[in-house]
């Protein structure tokens, strides 16, 4: 239940889904946890569900003030940063001949820019021998209509975190990125999509998951603790697809 003792881990998106299963992990294995979101009332709820060292910061990473001010709250906290888990993301479905700037705008904002610049500021404060992770998708390498621009900004991510990963070799810090598939968490809500579309449209990812479900953020909150801790020690640049199968068959 140690694995992370006394690593401080920097999460954003984390107040729901993905990200909030993963703190909590996080603080079980014991380590200092600053909690990012962009709702404050979210925040103020996940409060009261976790239990150890963290501090909740108020930052959305399409902004880039609030990118400077999440690494700044963080460190003035906790110090050094050991752990950077650039996890916050938005998918809204739109069909290509429906895009527009807007559109465009807020997914690469959110997806691509706001990861970028979050690393860019936090750097200077992540430990030699830390580890940077970040929430990829399989629609980088598997079709999914309506998701043109989020399948883009993903592939985005991807080519950005194996630059980073050969800049920052020379300080020793690990740098992969996680590819769920279809995952049990809000962000399926958030697409813009009628209930009774949703439904469908869910039923339809699970049919294509060789094991037959979605995945749970627990299961992807497992894979992220295993690449920020020393039994990941060797494993570098790597994307890694957790997804039961979907984009590999």
């Amino acid at each position: 239940m140690n694995k992370l003792k006394n690593k401080v881990a920097v999460i954003t998106g984390a107040n729901s889904g993905i990200g909030l299963a993963t703190a909590k992990l996080f603080l079980e294995e014991g380590a200092k946890v600053v909690v990012s979101g962009r709702r404050q009332e979210a925040l103020n709820e996940v409060s009261e569900s976790l239990e150890g060292d963290f501090i909740t910061v108020l930052a959305d990473v399409s902004k880039p003030e609030d990118n400077v001010k999440l690494i700044k709250e963080a460190t003035e906290a906790f110090g050094t940063i050991d752990i950077l888990f650039l996890n916050a993301g938005i998918a809204p479905i739109t069909q290509i001949t429906e895009i527009d700037e807007n559109h465009y705008d807020a997914i690469f904002n959110t997806n691509v820019k706001g990861p970028i610049l979050a690393t860019k500021e936090a750097l200077p404060h992540i430990n030699d021998g830390g580890t940077i992770i970040f929430t990829g998708s399989i629609v980088k390498q598997k079709a999914f209509d309506g998701f043109g621009v989020y399948s883009a900004s993903k592939g985005a991510l991807r080519s950005f975190s194996k630059v980073l990963t050969s800049e920052v070799k020379s300080r020793s810090i690990r740098v992969n990125t996680i590819a769920p598939g279809p995952i049990d968490t809000p962000i399926y809500g958030k697409m813009g999509l009628p209930e009774n579309a949703l439904e469908e449209t869910g039923k339809g990812f699970a049919a294509m998951v060789p094991l037959g479900r979605f995945g749970t953020s627990e299961e992807i909150a497992n894979t992220a603790l295993f690449l920020a801790s020393d039994d990941a020690s060797y494993i570098n640049g790597v994307e890694l697809e957790v997804d039961g199968g979907i984009s590999q068959i």
